[in-house]
């Protein structure tokens, strides 16, 4: 996948967290799509709302996005999902595609 692919995936978004990661790539940043690599959604979900629920229960304020993304996964059920990260001067973004 490359940049325009990238930058057309996230324009479709209109989430806080992919346009903050949209405005990173436009800039720039460098990225990375795991092309090769999948997980299900269910695998992620499971993954990422264990964090979340330990970070609310450690006093930890969760990033922006993160509880959008736990709520998307679990809608996607089992659908396959690609990994990928955006990585500016300031910031890094996980990408679930």
């Amino acid at each position: 996948m490359n940049r325009d692919a990238l930058r057309s995936a996230l324009s479709r978004d209109s989430s806080v967290s992919s346009r903050a990661a949209l405005a990173e790539l436009e800039a720039g940043a460098n990225f990375e799509v795991f092309l090769n690599e999948t997980a299900s959604a269910r695998q992620l979900w499971g993954i990422w709302s264990w964090r979340r629920e330990v970070m609310l229960d450690t006093g930890v304020t969760p990033r922006p996005g993160l509880a959008e993304a736990v709520v998307r996964l679990q809608a996607a059920g089992t659908a396959r999902v690609y990994l990928a990260t955006v990585t500016g001067p300031e910031r890094r973004f996980r990408i679930l595609l």
